[in-house]
Order: structure tokens, then C-alpha cells, then sequence
């Protein structure tokens, strides 16, 4: 799934997603380190990924 930055947080490098259809989604410290980014930027795009109870486990750069 793909989403907006809303909110980031880099002292503890988490933040907030908004989906497409609005729905925000939070991600921790642990899914911004498993994508091996460094900063992100209100009005950013995401791919998220997430495990098998639904909770987001990476956060990477869409790639075309």
C-alpha cells in the first residue's frame, strides 16, 4: 500500500501516513530503519508494508 507523510518525528523517526482514502496510518523507529531511509519530508510518498497482524513493519521510497 502507498501513502502521503502527515507527521514525522525524527528523534524517534516515526510518524504518521495518510492512505489514499484518508485513513491515517502510524509507523515506528523499527519500520523506518527496516527501509533503510534517513529523513522524510511532510507530503512524501511511501510504500508500507506490513506483517501479518497489520502493523507496519517497513517504510520504503515508491519505486517505478
Amino acid at each position: 500500500m502507498q501513502g502521503t507523510v502527515a507527521s514525522f518525528e525524527p528523534d524517534t523517526r516515526s510518524g504518521t501516513v495518510l492512505l489514499d482514502d484518508g485513513t491515517p496510518v502510524a509507523f515506528d523507529g523499527a519500520a523506518f530503519a527496516a527501509g533503510g531511509l534517513r529523513l522524510l519530508r511532510v507530503g512524501q510518498r511511501l510504500r508500507l508494508e506490513s506483517d501479518g497482524d497489520g502493523n507496519i513493519s517497513m517504510v520504503t521510497l515508491p519505486t517505478m
